[in-house]
């Protein structure tokens, strides 16, 4: 069993952290205050107290670019959770065209999947807005999926809300408009942003909506005139204000209504 004392805060074990049997090729040299991170991810701060510990004490920023893609489609070696970065869960058809399923932010982690039972991924995930980026290994993940019941309650009620935000991107893109479908889109990104401004460019809009470029267009024209603040240039800077709620599609308040609950 291994044994780090420590003095830092936020930590629920205010001198010690225990490292169960299993850890000892994860962790082998503890890490020094200045290395450690204190995460605003929502679900990483649900951890229950001593998982919580053991997890910080492992986890490490992750520096990626703008629209890099996280590995997926394999095996993964790290679970990614968002600490003012936006990830957007892709599935990729056989022509290569990449749509949209899902985005995560500060809610949620990528590869609980993989740590709760399969280690691998089927999805592409993308950095769709650049920011704060932890990762842990899927190991550690794992043996505290295993050890805490705490956990495997959080992770399959996470992995249900992630569900539903599927379940509500199928509808929309079935049924909505163009319009109603960016109008989603921004809100979505919006709601995990830590700006007012959204910069995207309409053809990136038209990939993810898996839309034509005139159509993304055609959207902003609209929502320009019904008072969404929109910069043209290289990248369209979108500003939400008020104005562009009213026009929220209706298949949004189920996603954050059980986004909510969760």
């Amino acid at each position: 069993m291994l044994v780090w004392k420590h003095k830092l805060q936020p930590f629920p074990l205010a001198s010690v952290v225990f490292f169960p049997p299993g850890y000892e090729l994860l962790v082998p040299v503890m890490p020094n205050k200045q290395s450690i991170v204190v995460p605003k991810n929502r679900l990483l701060n649900a951890f229950d107290c001593e998982s919580r510990a053991r997890s910080i004490l492992i986890l490490r920023e992750s520096i990626l670019c703008l629209r890099r893609y996280l590995r997926g489609g394999g095996v993964l070696d790290h679970a990614y959770f968002p600490d003012g970065a936006v990830l957007s869960l892709l599935t990729v058809l056989k022509n290569g065209m990449a749509i949209e399923t899902a985005n995560i932010g500060r809610e949620g982690a990528f590869g609980l999947f993989a740590a709760m039972y399969s280690k691998t991924s089927f999805n592409r995930c993308l950095v769709q807005l650049r920011g704060g980026l932890l990762r842990i290994p899927i190991k550690v993940l794992g043996l505290e999926f295993e050890r805490s019941a705490h956990i495997r309650n959080l992770f399959v009620s996470y992995s249900e809300t992630l569900l539903a935000q599927i379940q509500q991107t199928v509808a929309c893109n079935a049924l909505h408009t163009t319009q109603q479908k960016v109008c989603r889109w921004l809100l979505m990104m919006h709601d995990r942003a830590d700006s007012e401004d959204l910069a995207f460019t309409h053809e990136f809009l038209a990939e993810v909506l898996g839309v034509n470029r005139k159509s993304v267009t055609l959207a902003a024209q609209v929502l320009q005139k019904a008072g969404l603040s929109i910069i043209a240039g290289a990248k369209c800077k979108f500003s939400i204000v008020p104005a562009s709620k009213r026009l929220r599609a209706s298949a949004t308040p189920s996603s954050r209504s059980a986004s909510t609950t969760f």
